[in-house]
């Protein structure tokens, strides 16, 4: 059966805004309509009544570092559970840290829960995971940390791996087989460079040149061009050069002016994954020609973070042409749209990650309920950031959109496929 929880729920549901049906808290929320702390531990939130099993509890960092955003997440789920005939709910707070994330697993499950939602961090999950997996309660986390991902936890953030799968696929569809990647030496640039490995081995692809780099425009600039092969492709032309130019004659300085116009060989690749953005973006995109890594021979390919106008500030000319693979932001549009109705403002990025999961745990608890089999249904399900699978090990395939770079701004040239 293919549940899609974003249609189900907009089709047949009127919302009844961010405090709760018909527009006054609910039993349990303060006067601003968000949890307050409750009971012996200080974390216990509302209470519906429920089948036994089909209680869904939310942990969100309602106070602490990370409280703007978690209230904001805890306004796109209840946009889904608050509505008359959903799963009973609680909503529990994890204080912005690992120990009150993993203190509000435990009341999840003293309460009851069939399935958590949340927490928001790597930090958080890591902690509270390990409880709900021994108790055999699935969570739906919306870190992209694939780290803390296990049978039974699965991370809803958008992943490295999910981007550069896309642009694999999409680079292999389009001839382009063999792939680069010019990294920093950061916990990201890592994770795009095991992504790329797991991805051409994935596709049967040819093993992916990666040079990394630490530091300023000098150790980006020998990366480069270690990773062009720039002496290899350009230095036998300028030795020939060089010993035209050293007979003194007339030939010669003709030879090492028909030399100097002979094409540099192409890059040992076709394709090129970088993972940065702004004035590191910038230096990268000035080498590139310099060492003879030009379009269309070269496809660079990025994170889905160039979607953001400022991650591509001044760079629009260097990138044109460029692939990045993220969500439709038409399928998201309808959700952001009710949350601005109903909330008074735009919803800040992860909300769609709440949103999602309380979409998916509403339908589940409507219908086959918790199981692992109901989570893990191979249909997966169909969200606001586009089609998802949740799969046993925790991980999460889903369907990106493949968008190109123009002067005026990204341009979708692929849809997400409808099923991962």
């Amino acid at each position: 059966m293919r549940l899609r929880p974003f249609a189900l729920l907009f089709a047949s549901l009127a919302l009844a805004g961010c405090l709760g049906a018909g527009g006054a808290p609910v039993s349990g929320f303060g006067p601003n309509g968000f949890a307050q702390p409750g009971g012996s531990s200080g974390l216990a939130g509302t209470r519906f009544p429920a089948p036994a099993g089909r209680r869904v509890a939310v942990l969100l960092p309602l106070s602490g570092a990370n409280a703007d955003l978690g209230l904001a997440l805890q306004k796109a789920a209840r946009l889904v559970l608050d509505q008359p005939g959903g799963p009973g709910v609680d909503m529990l707070d994890t204080a912005s840290t690992a120990a009150g994330a993993e203190a509000a697993a435990h009341q999840a499950l003293a309460d009851g829960a069939g399935l958590i939602l949340g927490p928001l961090t790597s930090a958080e999950t890591a902690a509270a995971g390990p409880v709900a997996q021994a108790a055999g309660v699935g969570m739906l986390a919306f870190t992209n940390d694939t780290a803390k991902a296990r049978p039974g936890v699965w991370t809803l953030g958008i992943t490295p791996a999910q981007q550069v799968q896309r642009l694999a696929a999409a680079a292999r569809a389009a001839g382009r087989t063999r792939i680069a990647a010019l990294l920093p030496q950061s916990d990201f640039g890592h994770a795009m460079a095991d992504a790329l490995g797991d991805a051409t081995r994935t596709l049967g692809l040819p093993e992916p040149l990666i040079r990394r780099y630490e530091g300023g425009f000098a150790q980006i600039t020998a990366a480069t061009r270690d990773l062009s092969g720039y002496a290899d492709r350009r230095g036998p032309i300028d030795a020939q050069i060089k010993a035209a130019r050293a007979r003194g004659d007339a030939e010669g300085r003709r030879e090492a002016a028909e030399l100097a116009r002979r094409p540099v060989p192409p890059a040992p690749f076709e394709a090129l994954l970088l993972a940065e953005t702004g004035e590191k973006l910038s230096e990268i995109l000035s080498l590139l020609p310099y060492y003879d890594i030009d379009p269309p021979q070269v496809k660079l390919l990025g994170p889905s973070l160039w979607a953001s106008p400022v991650a591509r500030r001044g760079n629009e000319g260097g990138l044109s042409g460029a692939w990045f693979a993220g969500p439709d932001p038409a399928a998201r549009a309808g959700f952001e749209t009710r949350f601005a109705e109903q909330c008074g403002a735009s919803p800040p990025p992860l909300a769609d990650l709440a949103f999602d999961a309380a979409a998916i745990a509403r339908a589940l608890a409507a219908g086959p309920g918790f199981s692992g089999a109901a989570l893990t249904t191979p249909t997966g399900f169909t969200g606001t950031d586009g089609p998802l699978v949740l799969m046993p090990d925790g991980t999460v395939r889903r369907g990106l959109a493949l968008f190109e770079i123009h002067r005026e701004g990204p341009q979708m040239i692929e849809p997400a496929p409808s099923g991962v």
